[in-house]
């Protein structure tokens, strides 16, 4: 009894706390927030911080190891690979972020709708929502780009297609928890709108779980676009991504091996950063999972 008592007060303590004094609270969080930190300030600044231009083509220092002149050794073209790193997670985060946001705010928008409006539509909208999750995301993906050609954009509209379901039916889930409670039925009563009682009242109650799960499908998406760019059906070359590091790395792993450790390791340490902040955010707006935690 006691350690539940203790687990419900340090939850209340827990949700005083700051957003940011609660996350490094945690080491593995900490770490995690340090690493997408510096890989979002990296994203930003990457013009600023790559010391060569990423598209330079040198084939006079071809597959160089790395030195004081090029930090992470020069790739198949000569082209320096520090700086097409740096610009690839420029173009890694900027494909999982924008793809990420439009498909939850999708996700967000047909979920309350669905929870919240007639049976017909939701059973519409629900069969909807099952049949674009039966679609492996890869084969969808070949399928799409097979049509409309490699590119950010179409990476973009891949992963937004793919993904706003699971966001979707998530909400509708928490709406339909929510729609019958008492606050929500005193609105009905005073005559309130539908629309007002979706954005004004549902709406800051079911977006706390969106947020956790976009936060962890963010390392998802980054891994898909390295995947798709590894094949040669992602972003359209020259452009930097760590997909096609990795692959020009590949080709090349015996005489440079240095390209698939330098290609890999950023995608590695990004997908463990997002994770672990997504879990970590997790525990910060779920606070009822410590009461699961032994004391």
């Amino acid at each position: 009894m006691s350690s539940v008592a203790d687990a419900s007060l340090s939850m209340l303590d827990r949700q005083r706390l700051p957003l940011l004094r609660a996350l490094l609270a945690d080491p593995f969080t900490c770490v995690a927030l340090i690493l997408v930190t510096g890989f979002l300030i990296t994203a930003v600044l990457a013009p600023w911080l790559a010391p060569y231009s990423p598209l330079k083509i040198d084939v006079l220092h071809k597959l160089q190891p790395p030195s004081l002149a090029h930090g992470f050794g020069t790739d198949h073209l000569g082209r320096d690979l520090l700086s097409r790193v740096i610009f690839g997670a420029r173009t890694a985060l900027t494909i999982a972020m924008v793809s990420v946001a439009i498909a939850g705010a999708i996700g967000l928008l047909l979920g309350l709708i669905a929870g919240y409006g007639p049976r017909w539509l939701d059973a519409i909208l629900v069969l909807s929502f099952d049949s674009l999750n039966s679609l492996p995301m890869i084969m969808f993906a070949l399928a799409i780009i097979t049509v409309l050609g490699a590119g950010t954009g179409t990476l973009i509209v891949v992963i937004a297609a793919t993904s706003f379901p699971s966001y979707a039916r998530l909400i509708r889930a928490q709406t339909l928890a929510l729609k019958n409670s008492d606050y929500i039925l005193a609105e009905r009563l005073l005559d309130a709108s539908a629309a007002r009682i979706i954005f004004i009242h549902l709406l800051p109650n079911v977006v706390g779980p969106l947020i956790i799960l976009l936060s962890m499908d963010i390392p998802v998406v980054i891994m898909v676009e390295a995947g798709l760019s590894f094949l040669g059906l992602g972003v359209r070359p020259p452009t930097p991504s760590w997909g096609s590091i990795l692959y020009d790395g590949y080709t090349s792993i015996r005489s440079a091996p240095f390209m698939v450790i330098f290609g890999g390791l950023p995608l590695v340490l990004a997908t463990l950063g997002f994770t672990f902040l997504g879990e970590g955010l997790r525990d910060y707006l779920d606070p009822r999972l410590q009461l699961r935690r032994p004391a």
